[in-house]
């Protein structure tokens, strides 16, 4: 596996900073979680293949042991605001000291300079800073946040495990490690390049949100309910795809930049409505219209050509996509097989890696500086 031998820490979060350290184990890295040592929820559903280590940072001895488990590892991934890791004496000038080969990812809402750097914020509040927000949603209809794919997991966890994976390339010339500085708001707005330097281009710009071509305004590029109350998804852009289009739906030859592109979204609007999903399926299966159903997760896992592709893994409990990209040689390997630890489940094991005997761990233990989870490694 491509990461195979790549040691990460990943101080335990949510959404973003577990994204970052499950690609990362998906493609071969030994990734230790540290969790609190206090009670609190594991809500993390992306831990699968990660060991648990919990550790009291609070206390001066949790800290220490730390900055011991740092010296032997390769990354550091910490999803805290500005501040709060140098509060703890745990910022990158005293763990990059004692490890210069440490690459310290820093994955953060606003990042650590600027006004919103030490502020708390969501999803929703990086996207809006970012500015995409403000292009996303129908016309005269309230803006719509993509749930948290945009800066939780895109802007933030996948653009995080870029910059280690380029930081770990780096040190193979440079032979020390750096800070990757991953904020939420400059990962979204880089994830959106291209829409934000294309919004000179008049045929696809220009016009308010939700009339545009891309974002709901053309009839060629949208979504269709059918008679059963399903979805279709129509993006029919160049010329000779929106042919097929129209002569799937056995429509006369209506202009694809008519002057009333809602006179067009009525007629097709209509039209969809007269079959079932499965009726239309089976009409623009030999075409090349650029039509595809809308499919539910459940779906999406079970549909015949993402099952050729190994877009998911087997399971039935729930929907995991598998790892991509395919590399064809040190392909990712989905942990999802392997369950999700406890809480300090391998508090002892990851101790006794870095050379602390079982007497220490167990006075470790009874001053509350780490725990252990009821699976006793």
């Amino acid at each position: 596996m491509a990461l195979r031998g790549v040691k990460v820490l990943e101080i335990a979060g949510l959404a973003p900073a577990p994204f970052c350290g499950m690609v990362l184990a998906d493609f071969g890295a030994s990734v230790v979680r540290v969790d609190r040592t206090g009670f609190s929820p594991d809500a993390d559903v992306l831990s699968n293949g990660k060991r648990s280590i919990a550790i009291n940072l609070k206390s001066p001895k949790g800290v220490d042991l730390l900055k011991k488990l740092c010296k032997t590892s390769d990354v550091l991934i910490e999803p805290f605001r500005k501040g709060v890791m140098e509060r703890l004496g745990l910022g990158p000038s005293v763990l990059m000291e004692k490890n210069p080969q440490l690459i310290y990812a820093r994955l953060t809402g606003f990042g650590q300079t600027g006004c919103y750097s030490e502020k708390a914020g969501h999803d929703i509040n990086y996207v809006a800073m970012s500015g995409v927000l403000s292009i996303l949603g129908g016309k005269a209809e309230r803006l719509t946040p993509p749930v948290n794919l945009a800066a939780d997991f895109g802007g933030g966890g996948l653009m995080c495990a870029l910059g280690i994976v380029l930081a770990l390339y780096a040190r193979n010339s440079l032979h020390r490690g750096q800070v990757v500085d991953c904020d939420m708001v400059g990962g979204c707005a880089y994830l959106a390049s291209w829409l934000l330097r294309s919004q000179n281009i008049p045929l696809l710009w220009g016009q308010p949100r939700g009339c545009n071509i891309l974002d709901g305004g053309a009839h060629f590029y949208n979504t269709y309910e059918t008679k059963d109350g399903r979805w279709l998804a129509v993006g029919a852009l160049e010329p000779q795809f929106y042919e097929d289009l129209l002569q799937g739906l056995g429509l006369p030859d209506i202009p694809q930049y008519p002057d009333n592109f809602e006179e067009s979204m009525r007629i097709f609007t209509e039209k969809f409505k007269e079959k079932s999903l499965e009726e239309w399926i089976k009409i623009f299966e030999p075409l090349d219209a650029c039509v595809t159903p809308v499919l539910s997760l459940a779906e999406a896992a079970d549909h015949p050509h993402n099952k050729a592709c190994g877009s998911f893994l087997p399971s039935t409990e729930e929907v995991v996509p598998s790892p991509a990209p395919h590399l064809s040689v040190t392909p990712g390997v989905g942990a999802s097989s392997r369950p999700r630890p406890q809480i300090g489940q391998h508090t002892r094991l990851v101790l006794r890696e870095v050379g602390i005997s079982n007497g220490d761990i167990e006075a470790l233990l009874r001053e509350g500086v780490v725990k252990c989870g009821d699976n006793k490694l």
